[in-house]
């Protein structure tokens, strides 16, 4: 028998298929309107595992990495996580650096503000 996730590697389509159904099957699936994750989980953020530089008007998977980990430390909310990097995320950020020191709550995410968000 193949493991399931060499199977799921061979159908990229079908393994994210069957991801989506399995979470939306799991419990607390229905957490409350902002889709937060159920009380006392943390989602993992798996877009981007670097530290390049992120700034305001940016969208992608860096974005949606920041945006995610905020959300994951109640920075910002999980509607807000779209991989934007609009006033939302920014106020997010210079919220989290703020807190942070000795950052500097200027809102770029470069590699400190990266190392902070990863090690929050």
């Amino acid at each position: 028998m193949i493991p399931p996730f060499r199977r799921a590697s061979r159908s990229p389509a079908l393994a994210a298929l069957v991801l989506a159904a399995a979470l939306a099957s799991a419990p607390g699936a229905a957490a409350d309107e902002n889709n937060a994750p159920p009380a006392g989980s943390s989602p993992v953020c798996a877009f981007y595992d670097g530290d390049g530089l992120t700034t305001f008007g940016e969208q992608g998977e860096r974005v949606s990495q920041v945006q995610c980990m905020l959300a994951n430390r109640r920075y910002l909310p999980w509607e807000a996580v779209d991989g934007v990097f609009g006033a939302r995320t920014l106020a997010a950020v210079q919220r989290f650096q703020a807190d942070h020191p000795p950052l500097v709550p200027d809102g770029l995410v470069g590699p400190r503000t990266w190392s902070a968000l990863w090690h929050a």
